[in-house]
């Protein structure tokens, strides 16, 4: 009997131990906050024909070569919580002889809280707003040598590269993907001087938002940058519509006089943009790949605005015609514009002992501004390499050919080009 007693609560001892190593392997373990962060940046060897009348350190100059550094990018992120993101990015553009510090400035800084895929909200500094897709792309995954700077339409003007602060609502349901911005322009302190341009006012809410339905895979809406190409690795198609509204963003006076003196100095301009898009990335079954897109878009800037623009520009001076110094041309503006680009990526096959994708891709803006007699045409053709298969460490050949305008007649008079070699590196 007794050793009946003894073993019963040998069982007992035994079970008990069982069932604690059991509730002890159920519990979770406790969260634990992950941070990432990498560096990446771009480097240009270029040859342009500049605008007439460019100058160079007071110096007029037709042609010019330089080596600058376009972009650097050091994005820090962390999931803090299981609901509670921390996003930064730190860096600049455009370091060439004309800036002689590199100064890094932050880009983005902000927080969001995810109460599920179907809605977060964020605040801080960032790039989140509508319109449509290349609002602010990936610089790291475009597929062109460049962004389609136009699409940053206040770039530099009241934001800082296409950065504003505000709050913003974004999530996923079904297949569609939204996102919904309430952001506070940047206050302009220069005054228009007769032509319409941004208004030195208190800066007014600038609303925008941009919905795409997805119907193939989703992609992913963690960050507001989207991917310029995934070549082989995803198959995508959406159709996307946004707008961009802020009331009385433009005048062609000064809004200080009108707030002393209560007399009208100026007529203010609403500005109010919508787009429409569709972008596809499709892996074929020969183990290549196409990327295509197409925008409509619409800028309501008011009357007859329009901006040149001219990346990493090196030069000063006016310029003897319309499109001012250096390599700008009739970038932005009140009108309309279609955009399109078109990729193919071969398959990743070893050339000279190394393994790449090779993706050659073309992109045309065209717009018809209404300050111009004609319209606007421009078209940038690239090669890709993708050594190893990835942006990660890439080398990109790209020529732009861009219109030049009579300043008297508005019409164009001339083509010009601008050859780059970029060299892509990003450290993970």
């Amino acid at each position: 009997m007794k050793n009946k007693i003894k073993g019963f609560w040998r069982l007992v001892f035994v079970a008990f131990i069982l069932s604690s190593v059991s509730i002890k392997a159920q519990k979770k373990e406790p969260f634990k906050p992950t941070i990432k962060w990498n560096l990446s940046g771009q480097f240009w060897l270029r040859y342009a024909d500049l605008n007439d009348g460019s100058l160079i350190n007071g110096e007029p100059t037709s042609s010019y070569a330089d080596v600058s550094i376009r972009r650097l990018r050091i994005p820090i992120s962390s999931q803090v919580t299981p609901k509670l993101f921390l996003y930064s990015i730190i860096g600049g553009n455009n370091y060439n002889i004309k800036n002689k510090e590199m100064k890094l400035g932050i880009l983005d800084l902000y927080v969001e809280y995810s109460f599920g895929r179907f809605l977060e909200v964020g605040m801080g500094k960032s790039g989140w707003q509508g319109l449509n897709r290349w609002n602010i792309r990936s610089s790291g995954t475009l597929m062109g040598l460049d962004s389609p700077l136009f699409t940053l339409n206040t770039v530099e003007k009241n934001d800082d590269l296409g950065r504003q602060y505000g709050v913003w609502f974004k999530g996923q349901a079904s297949r569609f993907d939204y996102r919904l911005a309430l952001s506070k322009p940047e206050i302009i302190t220069t005054v228009p001087e007769g032509e319409v341009d941004f208004a030195n006012n208190r800066p007014r809410l600038k609303s925008s938002a941009y919905v795409k339905y997805q119907f193939f895979e989703h992609e992913s809406n963690k960050s507001a940058y989207q991917v310029g190409t995934y070549m082989q690795t995803k198959k995508v198609f959406n159709i996307g519509v946004g707008f961009q509204y802020q009331e009385k963003a433009m005048s062609d006076g000064d809004a200080q006089y009108d707030a002393l003196s209560e007399v009208a100095a100026e007529n203010y301009y609403d500005m109010s943009h919508w787009a429409v898009d569709t972008f596809l990335n499709l892996p074929l079954a020969n183990k290549d790949a196409i990327t295509a897109y197409l925008g409509c878009y619409y800028y309501g800037f008011g009357e007859n605005y329009i901006r040149n623009v001219g990346a990493n520009n090196i030069t000063s001076g006016g310029g003897d015609d319309y499109n001012g110094a250096g390599v700008a041309f009739p970038m932005i503006g009140t009108g309309a514009s279609l955009y399109m680009q078109f990729g193919y990526a071969f398959e990743q096959a070893k050339v000279l002992g190394q393994e790449m994708i090779i993706q050659p891709n073309i992109a045309i803006q065209h717009s018809d501004w209404d300050a111009l007699e004609q319209n606007m045409t421009v078209y940038d053709f690239t090669v890709n390499f993708m050594l190893n298969g990835k942006h990660s460490n890439k080398i990109s050949l790209g020529y732009q050919y861009r219109p030049i305008y009579d300043s008297t007649t508005l019409k164009q008079i001339d083509a010009k080009g601008m050859a780059i070699l970029q060299y892509q590196i990003a450290l993970k």
